[in-house]
């Protein structure tokens, strides 16, 4: 029987499933939105919930257990300098989950989580601009 087990296995082993959940809590704070399959979504909300509660409370203890978490020091300081400032009144739900239709391989139900309230500007964090004369140099040709 599988009483008082309260997370899903994602049929994977527990080192592979900790560093899929690093992974993905990483990709949601640098880019504020991710699309994935509905049961790694749910499985990564109350991870994430975590953590923005976390970083709601400035105390070095904190600090050092976002990094520990998250492995990443950028994506611990915008939990703290940025995500925690957004969510300062507000109690918990910071992500949402809205499905998206069916993956066309194998049928897989896909989801979008995203913050609360995100930043529509943080889908664009690794797009690099081009530089101006490159844009004048297309035009004329």
């Amino acid at each position: 029987m599988r009483h008082g087990q309260s997370h899903k296995k994602l049929n994977r082993t527990s080192e592979h499933r900790k560093a899929l959940l690093k992974n993905m809590l990483n990709s949601l704070i640098k880019y504020e939105q991710i699309t994935t399959t509905l049961p790694k979504a749910k499985f990564l909300r109350p991870q994430a919930d975590k953590i923005i509660t976390l970083g709601k409370s400035d105390t070095l203890q904190n600090t050092k257990k976002l990094i520990s978490k998250l492995q990443d020091k950028n994506s611990a300081n915008k939990v703290k300098k940025t995500l925690s400032k957004r969510y300062i009144n507000r109690k918990g739900g910071y992500t949402r989950i809205i499905k998206a239709g069916f993956r066309y391989g194998d049928k897989a139900p896909m989801a979008v989580i995203e913050f609360v309230d995100r930043d529509v500007e943080a889908k664009k964090v690794d797009i690099k601009k081009k530089d101006t004369k490159e844009v004048k140099k297309e035009a004329i040709a």
